[in-house]
């Protein structure tokens, strides 16, 4: 096969995209809708059920987190049943070593006092617990909660702040919105999706999700401003945003992928980072490529008629 009969092949794919896409744009616009509208009923309904909007570890509830370390493996779900029933909330995860998988050390989250955890766990070791073998960190639940209030403060702010900057970049109404639309879609379907896995969202996943804020808007203003500024075709000049776009954003995937994978053994809080942040992307490739593309490409049809 030549290289011109390639091109030709290539040439009438994309020509048979367009015609698709031409057609069935508007009802692309359906599928992140439809996602955003479960994700704020789900989300409507995690508030009635937990009075919040999301699990919130002891960092920013307020409670005790004793770290166990112990040259014998410590069984997870034996530890688990021993404190069922004992302690109202908690949780039990491990820590290993990345080359090995051998376990490290297993930390125990509570909002109870560490005067009441730390004689169960004595209990189910069989021996008492010390600095050489143990650590506990305590965190008042006044101080967790000013935290959290402070961090809510802070995404909201910055989702201002964001918009504000978009608008005055593009000083035109619906460009903008769509812009403001999807990283509102790719927090909202974020925090639903981190519900759902029954993840404890600590300060680190607050973080995450501001960061969240930066990753959301990046290919959306690259993409708006490409169409806006650009007098070719249409779907060409999409086709040429996405490219940079997806490029862009699997970059960023494949790298947080990785980090994750060696991290998540022996760090909680890179875990919940990266968890977060992966989470988001992909849904913010859907929102980018069919909320964004979708209603810019609308409003200029309609524009330049």
């Amino acid at each position: 096969m030549t290289e011109e009969t390639l091109n030709e092949i290539i040439e009438g794919k994309e020509k048979s995209f367009a015609k698709w896409y031409d057609k069935n744009y508007k009802l692309l616009l359906l599928i992140p809708l439809i996602l955003l509208i479960l994700s704020l009923g789900y989300l409507g309904y995690f508030y009635q059920e937990n009075n919040d909007f999301i699990k919130k570890d002891v960092s920013l509830t307020g409670g005790t987190s004793i770290t166990l370390f112990s040259e014998s493996k410590i069984n997870l779900n034996q530890l688990e049943n021993v404190l069922t029933g004992k302690l109202s909330d908690f949780s039990v995860r491990e820590l290993s070593d990345f080359r090995t998988g051998k376990q490290k050390a297993v930390v125990i989250e509570s909002q109870e006092d560490a005067s009441i955890i730390k004689p169960l766990l004595e209990e189910f070791l069989g021996y008492s617990l010390d600095e050489t073998n143990s650590s506990i960190e305590s965190t008042g639940s006044t101080l967790g909660d000013s935290f959290y209030k402070q961090l809510q403060f802070a995404i909201l702010l910055s989702f201002i702040m964001m918009a504000i900057v978009v608008f005055i970049i593009f000083r035109t109404l619906v460009p903008s919105f769509a812009v403001v639309l999807s990283a509102f879609a790719d927090i909202v379907m974020t925090l639903a999706m981190v519900n759902i896995l029954g993840m404890r969202v600590s300060s680190a996943g607050i973080i995450a999700l501001l960061m969240l804020i930066g990753y959301s808007v990046d290919s959306d203003i690259m993409l708006t401003t490409r169409l806006l500024k650009r007098r070719d075709n249409i779907n060409k000049k999409i086709w040429g945003a996405f490219k940079t776009g997806m490029t862009m954003t699997i970059t960023s995937i494949i790298a947080l992928s990785v980090t994750l994978f060696i991290t998540q053994t022996f760090s909680e809080v890179l875990r919940q980072i990266f968890t977060i942040l992966l989470i988001g992307l992909g849904f913010d490739i859907l929102n980018t490529w069919t909320t964004n593309s979708s209603i810019l490409k609308w409003y200029l049809e309609k524009k330049h008629g």
